[in-house]
């Protein structure tokens, strides 16, 4: 099965990398203006939302809540939203955000697994987890976001 896998290492604290995941000030600027809604309880709705194809409550990724263990680990099964299918069968895959402390910065692993071989999200995610990864990084350490001018 398919998966993706990416380790960076970010120059701060794992509180502030977890921030980078779950708040909405971070969230917000990592992801295009999007933000994360959830309870956050195992089981639940897990679903970034923000301006899109279909408004400024465009769901641009949904899921369930697999676990939620702060400062450590964030998993959550993973489908793309209605307005991304244009007429293709919706796959699920799983998203596994993982937090270890090294020294004096976190290492994050980004793993995205769980791949239906025929989902047709991998190519333009292992594409745009690269960003995403880069702006949590650059955030973090800086206290900005890159421009990636249109091509997000």
């Amino acid at each position: 099965m398919k998966e993706l896998k990416y380790e960076i290492y970010i120059g701060g604290t794992p509180e502030q990398a977890w921030a980078g995941l779950v708040s909405p000030e971070y969230v917000q600027q990592i992801y295009y203006g999007s933000i994360i809604r959830s309870s956050f309880k195992e089981g639940e709705l897990l679903e970034y939302v923000g301006p899109g194809a279909e408004g400024e409550e465009t769901v641009h990724v949904y899921g369930t809540l697999l676990e939620y263990a702060p400062l450590k680990a964030l998993s959550f099964t993973h489908k793309v939203g209605p307005s991304y299918l244009k007429g293709q069968e919706n796959y699920e895959s799983r998203i596994s955000w993982l937090l270890e402390p090294v020294g004096g910065c976190t290492k994050l692993t980004l793993i995205h697994d769980e791949w239906h071989p025929e989902d047709p999200s991998f190519e333009p995610s292992d594409s745009a987890w690269w960003h995403i990864l880069s702006n949590i990084k650059t955030l973090i350490e800086t206290g900005h976001t890159l421009d990636f001018g249109s091509n997000q």
